[in-house]
């Protein structure tokens, strides 16, 4: 058998390093890890300059604060390993020290800066390894949320329904379903729901689990949607942190007989009704966010969809998304591809909504959730 020869074996070394991406795609990724990494350390990094500070002084006070904002998020152990390393690599290379003793001559000084070296491939050895267990993890997390959501919409009488979602973390905080409410009889109605919790990553996603269980579980009894939605947020204040960790939420009740939709909006992005005729409708009535009063009360509000009119519902993360140039999305933008896209089929305006994000955003990071669930009535 042939042996590779080395321009082959180099290949496959890049190929692996890559994997298989190209070095536009690296550097974006690079750039986008490192302005992340920034915003972790300088949100512990007092920039302002004091009064008679002169520059230097200043610029060695804020290495200071960043390197303890770096040391913060290390174990004792690890810092005292960094901090041993960094110690190692400023002193200086074959500087000359006083060999004390009879002779009293000088001799070279070793060097320290391999040693150095070593413990820093040392640290970083315990923090990847920390990563890939945290990253496993993590990967666990997001298969079971993805379990917990709608991965098609249901058929619906009267109705054509698309979603999405995506993410600013491994795992989310928002929550969108679309199913039959059990015990509705030979007509059965449709739960509609969106939600967001405050809040991102497993915190946010462990609640938005609960969530889900809650209104599955609390939606079998019969009853108004005002009290399913005030059983729900009773459940929520138990776990809520005294209010701290509320969620917004959309709550609707579909009826395909009669074509009404009753619903409960718990301080959540007031929906966008597109009717056929041109006019806007925001779905604003309801109450205040899930967890935050164990009493709160809640009225609903109802609609009747005609056919040819449009239903948006979303999480903050659409209309807040913002550019490099710190400017949002915002529902202007929202109506306007709505009224452009309205001969389109749901998921394919959907996915023209997601494409236009993309294009406002431009390669700024993604700081919010983004869901979006879009109905058309037929």
């Amino acid at each position: 058998m042939e042996r590779p020869t080395f321009t082959e074996r180099a290949n496959r070394f890049w190929q692996r390093v890559t994997e298989g991406m190209q070095l536009n795609e690296i550097w974006r990724q690079f750039e986008a890890d490192a302005r992340s990494s920034y915003r972790l350390y300088s949100k512990e990094v007092d920039s302002a300059r004091a009064a008679g500070e002169s520059k230097i002084r200043r610029a060695f006070h804020i290495a200071g604060q960043f390197l303890w904002a770096v040391l913060d998020k290390l174990t004792p152990g690890r810092r005292i390993l960094l901090l041993l390393a960094l110690a190692l690599l400023i002193l200086p290379v074959g500087s000359w020290i006083w060999q004390s003793g009879s002779s009293g001559a000088y001799t070279n000084a070793p060097d320290f800066h391999f040693l150095a070296a070593l413990l820093l491939f040392a640290l970083l050895i315990m923090e990847v390894g920390d990563r890939v267990v945290m990253k496993r993890d993590l990967q666990i997390a997001k298969e079971i949320q993805a379990w917990l959501l709608p991965a098609n919409p249901p058929q619906v009488p009267g109705l054509q329904i698309a979603f999405a979602t995506r993410p600013a973390n491994t795992v989310a905080g928002d929550y969108y379903d679309v199913f039959a409410r059990p015990g509705s009889g030979d007509s059965p109605r449709f739960l509609i729901a969106i939600a967001d919790v405050a809040g991102k990553s497993v915190p946010a996603a462990m609640l938005m689990a609960t969530f889900q269980a809650s209104l599955k579980t609390l939606s079998d009894t019969p009853g108004p949607l005002t009290d399913l939605v005030a059983r729900i947020n009773r459940y929520a204040c138990s776990n809520s942190q005294n209010g701290r960790r509320f969620t917004t939420a959309f709550i609707a009740e579909y009826d395909p007989a009669t074509r009404g939709l009753t619903y409960v909006n718990a301080g959540h992005n007031s929906p966008i009704l597109l009717r056929r005729t041109g006019a806007i409708e925001r779905l604003d009535v309801g109450g205040v966010p899930l967890g935050v009063m164990d009493a709160a009360p809640y009225v609903s509000g109802e609609v009747r969809l005609e056919a040819g009119d449009w239903l948006a519902a979303f999480t903050d993360g659409v209309i807040e998304a913002e550019n490099p140039r710190q400017m949002q999305y915002g529902e202007d933008r929202l109506v306007t591809m709505l009224r452009w896209g309205s001969q389109l089929a749901p998921a394919t305006l959907l996915q023209q909504i997601l494409i236009d994000i993309d294009r406002f955003v431009e390669r700024a990071p993604q700081h919010d959730d983004i869901t979006c669930i879009l109905m058309r009535a037929v």
